[in-house]
Formats: structure tokens, C-alpha cells, sequence
């Protein structure tokens, strides 16, 4: 499932076009990479959706949500997130990091249950407590 999500995912260079997820209005954006390195963004209804086809193409990041194994708690599987957005080249990674920990109840909501996953420098917090099997 990773590799298969991985290719929907991609790093932008020359030109793409976009629907901008800063506001409800989704505006539909075409940027294209000019020769002097400037991005030029049509379609846009303000400045946000510029920044935001500038960090596409800069920098895409995408919050990363998953579960965790969990043993002597009440369910077998916790709710994690990480603690900022993950660069998408590293999504993978963190992925396959994130799915090989095996945690102990009990657990609680907003707990950081691993530190710089996959060397990214970005936490996983627990997005829900996890009380331990009775």
C-alpha cells in the first residue's frame, strides 16, 4: 500500500497544475516554472493560492496520520499522527518506520511515542488515548 500511494505522490519541477487546499474555495491553479527560475500561478482568486504553489514546488509537505500496533491495551491498533507535515520524499519512510513500532498500554492522548522517525526530525503523537487491558 505504501508504493501504491507512493505514486500519487510527487515532487513538481517545471509545471503542474493544482487545486489550492489553503481555503474552501479550491481555486484551480496552473504554475509553470519560467527560465530565471520564477514560478509563474494562474488561476488564482488570491495571494494565497501563489504561496501555496510556491511551497508545492519548493517544498511539498503532507501531514502523515496512521495506527501503531499496540499490545495489553483495550484495541490492537492506535491512532497516530505526526507532529508536522513530512516532506513527500519521506513519507515512505516515516510510513515503514511508523508501521514497525510495537507500543505498550497504557497510552495517552497527545504523547509523542517516537522521536525523529525515520531521521526526519518529526515526532508521532498518539491522536487518541489507550487505557491498558483489564
Amino acid at each position: 500500500m505504501i508504493a501504491e500511494n507512493q505514486r500519487l505522490i510527487r515532487v513538481r519541477d517545471t509545471e503542474d497544475e493544482l487545486t489550492c487546499i489553503v481555503c474552501p474555495i479550491g481555486c484551480r491553479l496552473h504554475a509553470e516554472r519560467k527560465d530565471g527560475g520564477s514560478l509563474e500561478v494562474t488561476g488564482n482568486r488570491c495571494k494565497r493560492g501563489v504561496a501555496y504553489a510556491e511551497e508545492e514546488f519548493r517544498d511539498p509537505r503532507r501531514p502523515v496520520t496512521g495506527t501503531c500496533a499496540v499490545t495489553g491495551g483495550e484495541f490492537f491498533r492506535l491512532p497516530v499522527k505526526s507532529s508536522e507535515a513530512v516532506a513527500v520524499d519521506r513519507i515512505p519512510s516515516f510510513l515503514n518506520a511508523m508501521y514497525e513500532l510495537e507500543l505498550t498500554a497504557p497510552i495517552q492522548c497527545g504523547e509523542v511515542i517516537a522521536t525523529d522517525v525515520a531521521g526526519t526530525g518529526i515526532d508521532l503523537v498518539a491522536t487518541m488515548s489507550m487505557r491498558k487491558e483489564e
